[in-house]
């Protein structure tokens, strides 16, 4: 397993890319309300990510994938593909944006509640967001990959979710999926080494009932077998000397960008 870790040159282009993957989820925010199709949040998406930033959306035509944003509601677990049916109050809704900025890769996504969602609903997002957070804190260098996967995984179960298991984070820079892969369940203690000048993602994927997914016949579109609902917080970070940077940090997050 080859990790690649980063430059300074690197790094300062990968705050940038940070930066604007993490505007585009700001600027989206006021958009997402009954009524509007998630057809329309990509194009929204798409035309500030390439005529205001003057970037690239990553996931447009990545391995065919037709859209520059995935948006996944209710029981889609990952790479929804926007189209044309409206959103309904009390639907939940993942959008998920990378961007490209001088070859270099920002991944983000979050929750947004549509109208007035359900308690369960919104407890869902949060423990979820919860164990990304959880994650986030223990990265430093000598953190080992089972550490987070560990924290992941007990946060969720304790509050009687599970983790979905075949999609996980990944190492991120020039390549949009690189080594190493991050699970979001594991063992402490076992796993890589964390290393200062590595940069990753944690996208938790944290399911309401169980845990086993099913991906639809587009290819891309993954749900919950039981149709329960799933939810998903993901930033992109780097391991500096003494512990983390966020570099898609957004005004709404309660975690501080660089550990303390």
């Amino acid at each position: 397993m080859t990790v690649t870790l980063k430059t300074p040159e690197d790094i300062a282009k990968m705050r940038i890319a940070g930066k604007l993957a993490a505007d585009v989820l700001e600027m989206i925010a006021d958009y997402v309300k009954p009524g509007v199709t998630t057809e329309e949040l990509d194009r929204i998406c798409h035309d500030y990510i390439v005529n205001e930033q003057k970037a690239i959306p990553a996931p447009l035509n990545y391995k065919g994938f037709p859209k520059s944003i995935c948006t996944s509601i209710n029981h889609v677990v990952c790479h929804g593909i926007p189209n044309e049916k409206p959103l309904k109050d009390g639907d939940t809704l993942n959008i998920d944006v990378t961007v490209i900025k001088d070859g270099y890769h920002g991944d983000t996504s979050r929750m947004f509640h549509v109208g007035s969602v359900p308690v369960w609903a919104e407890r869902l997002s949060q423990v979820t967001q919860e164990c990304m957070y959880k994650a986030i804190e223990l990265v430093k260098p000598g953190c080992r990959l089972g550490d987070i996967g560990e924290v992941i995984q007990k946060h969720a179960e304790k509050n009687g979710f599970s983790v979905v298991r075949e999609f996980c984070g990944h190492g991120i820079g020039k390549v949009f999926h690189e080594e190493p892969q991050i699970l979001h369940y594991g063992r402490a203690g076992t796993g890589m080494e964390l290393k200062a000048g590595m940069t990753f993602t944690i996208e938790p994927m944290i399911n309401q009932g169980k845990a086993d997914t099913k991906v639809l016949g587009d290819g891309w579109t993954a749900i919950t077998k039981d149709r329960k609902l799933s939810a998903q917080w993901e930033h992109t970070l780097l391991v500096t000397d003494t512990g983390y940077e966020i570099f898609t940090l957004r005004s709404d997050d309660t975690i501080p960008r660089v550990s303390a």
